[in-house]
């Protein structure tokens, strides 16, 4: 890759490609912070006024241990999602390519959990301005509960790493047979590290520009926008730009769709992840005391 790189930069013609699609990304970059920052500044005003005021709503008085043990244990059924992403996209994938799937699978579920200690939760969930949080990063000088939820700190925080991962792995099943492991580890970082946990501030953060919108504030309860319409965008600009699988053939030349290799794996993949929704939905109450809430939310 590096020696093909090499001759083409060589090239003058190409040299002035390069050039003028990085620029054009990078404008379009500043244009978007521009546009969000312009409408948060004209349209909201500062949650804090200065770092000394980053402790925001005091914390519930005690940490209430039976909503605090039903976010941790919705945590554990989201996180088990990730072995049915891993069924699901195995089986549905060529042979060839199922190893790839489950290392990155696997890969991407730790990467996911350092970048989201160490910037993705202050980014998304700490204080800051409307468009993203600037505290708490790598977990420090948190309060023993988050906001006035009576949920332990890091309890919530592994709550929406499992989130977090989800999203991440959305993404995997639209590029298998696409990218290499290199490919899966960089998206896997910008959609960890700063995509998903900056749009996710703006509807989830305590101060983010959606959620402040008037006279109708933006909800996404369970993640519809934040998680899946983020890891679905993503998967269909990777899919326009990666192209068909090598070998696909399509209808119009007389092929189909590439067979799934193993379709069992597929089905306990794909009910897998009905059961990890029971976590995903009814664990966002946070509240194991709003017994009706919950199971309207399960049925």
């Amino acid at each position: 890759m590096l020696h093909r790189l090499k001759e083409r930069i060589r090239q003058r013609e190409y040299r002035h490609y390069f050039g003028a699609v990085l620029a054009a990304k990078i404008i379009g970059v500043l244009l978007c912070l521009v546009i969000v920052k312009a409408i948060s500044t004209y349209w909201f005003t500062p949650a804090l006024a200065d770092d000394t005021a980053a402790a925001a709503a005091p914390p519930a008085p005690y940490i209430n241990p039976i909503n605090t043990m039903w976010t941790v244990i919705a945590a554990f059924l989201v996180f088990f999602m990730q072995a049915g992403f891993m069924f699901l996209e195995a089986g549905f994938a060529r042979t060839r390519e199922t190893v790839n799937v489950l290392l990155e699978g696997i890969v991407d579920t730790c990467l996911c959990g350092v970048l989201f200690y160490a910037w993705g939760f202050a980014f998304m969930f700490a204080h800051g301005n409307g468009f993203i949080g600037y505290h708490w990063f790598f977990l420090q000088n948190t309060p023993d509960t988050y906001e006035g939820t009576g949920v332990a700190f890091l309890a919530y925080w592994l709550f929406q790493y499992a989130f977090a991962d989800t999203c991440s792995t959305v993404t995997s099943g639209a590029m298998v047979g696409r990218t290499g492991f290199w490919g899966d580890l960089w998206y896997s970082i910008g959609v960890s590290g700063f995509i998903y946990p900056i749009i996710g501030h703006w509807a989830w953060g305590p101060d983010g520009w959606l959620a402040g919108l008037t006279p109708m504030a933006f909800h996404d309860f369970a993640g519809s926008t934040v998680v899946h319409t983020i890891g679905g965008f993503i998967s269909l600009a990777g899919a326009i730009v990666l192209g068909p699988r090598i070998g696909r053939k399509f209808k119009r030349d007389g092929g189909g769709p590439l067979p799934a290799h193993n379709m069992t794996l597929a089905a306990v993949g794909g009910v897998i992840l009905w059961f990890g929704w029971y976590g995903f939905n009814p664990g966002s109450t946070l509240s194991a005391m709003d017994a009706a809430g919950c199971g309207r939310v399960a049925a």
